[in-house]
C-alpha cells in the first residue's frame, strides 16, 4: 500500500475544523482520504464541507444524514426529514446531489483486513450484504437481534461489542467524548458538532489527529 489511508469521523457541516484537520494532515499525492459519512447537517456549512471533500479527492461514505436527504429528494415525503434537514436540503447544489448520490456504503482495504462504514454491522450476517438502513443507522443491537438507536434502547449493547471480526471495522455515527477502541473495531465520531473534537485516524501507522471544535453548534 503506497501512501497513507486516513479516515475522518462525522463532520456535520463543521467546515472550519475540517479545513484545520486537513491542513494538519498535509495530504500527499499517494494518500487516500475516507470520510465516514454525515458530512452534512447540524453544523454551519455543509456546502463548504462537500467542496473540501471534493477538492481533496476524498471517498465519502453514505451516512444516515445523507440518506435522509436523498430519500426526501426522491419521494418528497417529509417523514424522512428531521430538525435542521430542510435548511441543508435547500442549499444543496446540483454537484452536491451528484456527490451524495455517488457515496458507497462501505470501503474495504483487504491489505489491512479493514472495512470502513458509517454506522456499523449486524454480527450474524455477511457485512457486504447488509442494507443501507442497517449500516448507516445501527448503534445498538436489541435483545431480539434487531438494529436500533441508542436513544430507543439505552440498555442494549453497542453493535461493536458483538462484533468479533474479521474484518476490523472503522466507523462513526455514535458520538462519544473519546475514540472507542475494541479488539475488532474503532469508533471515531468524537462529537465535533456537539462541541467535541473532529478525529482522523491514519493507517498503517495507527495514529490519531484531533481538532477541538470552535464551539457547540448543535444541542
Amino acid at each position: 500500500m503506497n501512501g497513507r489511508l486516513i479516515a475522518i469521523g462525522d463532520i456535520h457541516g463543521c467546515h472550519h475544523e475540517f479545513a484545520e484537520l486537513l491542513a494538519r494532515l498535509d495530504l500527499g499525492p499517494d494518500d487516500r482520504l475516507i470520510l465516514l459519512g454525515d458530512l452534512v447537517n447540524r453544523g454551519p456549512d455543509s456546502n463548504r464541507v462537500i467542496d473540501l471533500a471534493r477538492s481533496h479527492r476524498a471517498l465519502s461514505l453514505l451516512g444516515n444524514h445523507e440518506l435522509r436527504l436523498l430519500k426526501f429528494r426522491r419521494t418528497g415525503d417529509p417523514k424522512h426529514l428531521k430538525d435542521g434537514d430542510l435548511a441543508t436540503y435547500e442549499k444543496l447544489r446540483p454537484e452536491d446531489w451528484s456527490y451524495l448520490k455517488a457515496m458507497p456504503l462501505t470501503f474495504e482495504e483487504p491489505e489491512l483486513n479493514t472495512v470502513f462504514v458509517h454506522g456499523g454491522f449486524l454480527p450474524d450476517a455477511p457485512w457486504q450484504k447488509q442494507t443501507a438502513e442497517v449500516v448507516t443507522r445501527i448503534q445498538v443491537i436489541t435483545r431480539d437481534g434487531k438494529p436500533a438507536k441508542r436513544a430507543d434502547d439505552p440498555e442494549a449493547p453497542v453493535w461493536a461489542e458483538h462484533w468479533s471480526g474479521p474484518p476490523f471495522v472503522i466507523y462513526g455515527h455514535i458520538p462519544r467524548p473519546e475514540v472507542y477502541k475494541l479488539k475488532w473495531s474503532l469508533g471515531i465520531d468524537t462529537a465535533c458538532v456537539l462541541g467535541g473534537h473532529l478525529t482522523a485516524y491514519e493507517l498503517p501507522e495507527k495514529r490519531f489527529f484531533q481538532i477541538k471544535a470552535r464551539q457547540r453548534y448543535w444541542n
